[in-house]
């Protein structure tokens, strides 16, 4: 990480919530437990292993992780 007073280390981390929010969190939850199993279900069901990242070539996170893993066992 940078020095203290760098803006550029909230970035990606500011990049998800925003996400977040938008794409799962748009409306307000009735309970703590409501909220926690939304955005589990987000994150582990949609946003790992189904929505596409552009910055992984327009691949999955999961799927990403497969092909790196596939890709260092071929080499061993």
């Amino acid at each position: 990480m940078n020095g203290v007073g760098n803006c550029y280390d909230n970035a990606p981390m500011e990049s998800f919530i925003g996400t977040l929010k938008t794409e799962c969190a748009s409306a307000p939850f009735a309970t703590r437990a409501e909220a926690r199993q939304a955005i589990f279900e987000y994150l582990e069901v949609w946003y790992n292993r189904q929505r596409l990242h552009s910055s992984l070539g327009y691949v999955s996170p999961a799927a990403f992780e497969q092909q790196y893993a596939d890709e260092i066992n071929s080499v061993r």
